[in-house]
């Protein structure tokens, strides 16, 4: 019981610095859009992420390290690769959406907007026989409470960026599903490589038919693209993969929500984004849900018990 805690707990930490990193990205992906379009934006971040991941790879691979699952009945040595195709096609049309409409809408919205997955996840999971319980589905009301109160204006008006960063979150929904089913079975730092690597290149290739893609672009976005591409997508979609194998999806789902609490405050911080007194609640309440989500009230009670005894 008690490693199964230090696991769900280092699981939790994970997804906790996963949360945190992508929450400032949405900062650096608004910053990108003045001088980029979406999909070379997405194209390049993808590719840096994907040759940021080979040194570690390597390092890895010296250091005698694995990051294989721990399904070892059902792990292949090269489940990194359907696994890695099938995130990065689902990561492709996430992404597109969640920074098309980064163009028309602010970073702490997109990312509260973004964590509507939240809800999705153990919704969508009903249909694959999985249930959640009770504590999990608390949770995720309050979240969703939360998140109403930080999204929606008063008379329900929904602006046209919103309803790209909805649709990015129902996407987002199955890529958290299809990585819980291949990041047991695969190693995660190449599956990670491999995902980006096919984001970019679909990226790019309708960046080149839709867009003008130019280095002069690139450099005048560099900074954002090494932030997004070095830290969200390869470092953090990388501790996304670890830390999902030590959580449930459900409670995953509502640890990395967290991220648009991050966003909402660096985006007051760095680009001047007002909170009001509601959206502040809203922070609240998804604080409130991520705790409740994490914690184990049958094994807490016992533990006072015995302390009692």
């Amino acid at each position: 019981m008690l490693i199964n805690m230090i696991k769900s707990l280092k699981g939790t930490l994970l997804l906790l610095l996963t949360a945190f990193i992508w929450g400032t990205a949405f900062v650096f992906q608004r910053v990108g859009m003045d001088f980029i379009e979406p999909f070379t934006f997405n194209g390049v971040r993808n590719l840096v992420g994907a040759i940021a991941l080979l040194p570690v790879i390597f390092l890895l691979s010296k250091l005698g390290i694995s990051s294989e699952g721990e399904d070892s009945s059902n792990y292949s040595q090269y489940m990194y690769i359907p696994g890695g195709i099938a995130c990065g096609v689902i990561l492709f049309a996430a992404s597109s959406l969640q920074q098309i409409g980064l163009q028309y809408t602010s970073a702490g919205k997109a990312g509260f907007l973004t964590a509507l997955y939240m809800v999705l996840v153990p919704i969508v999971q009903i249909f694959m026989r999985k249930y959640a319980g009770m504590k999990v589905w608390v949770s995720v009301i309050i979240a969703t409470f939360g998140t109403y109160l930080l999204s929606v204006k008063e008379g329900f008006t929904i602006e046209n960026g919103d309803i790209y960063v909805i649709l990015c979150a129902v996407v987002y929904t199955f890529h958290i599903i299809v990585i819980d089913y291949f990041s047991p079975k695969a190693d995660a730092v190449k599956m990670s490589c491999v995902q980006f690597l096919v984001c970019g290149i679909i990226s790019m290739a309708i960046a080149f038919i839709f867009e003008t893609p130019t280095l002069g672009k690139v450099f005048d976005a560099i900074i954002p693209i090494l932030y997004t591409g070095i830290m969200s997508s390869g470092v953090a979609y990388t501790l996304q993969i670890i830390g999902q194998r030590m959580s449930p999806a459900p409670i995953a789902c509502i640890v990395m929500s967290l991220e648009s609490v991050f966003a909402l405050l660096t985006g007051a911080l760095f680009l001047s984004e007002t909170m009001t007194l509601k959206e502040s609640i809203g922070c609240l309440l998804v604080f409130t849900a991520v705790i409740l989500s994490q914690i184990d009230f049958k094994t807490t009670i016992n533990f006072f018990k015995k302390r009692r005894n």
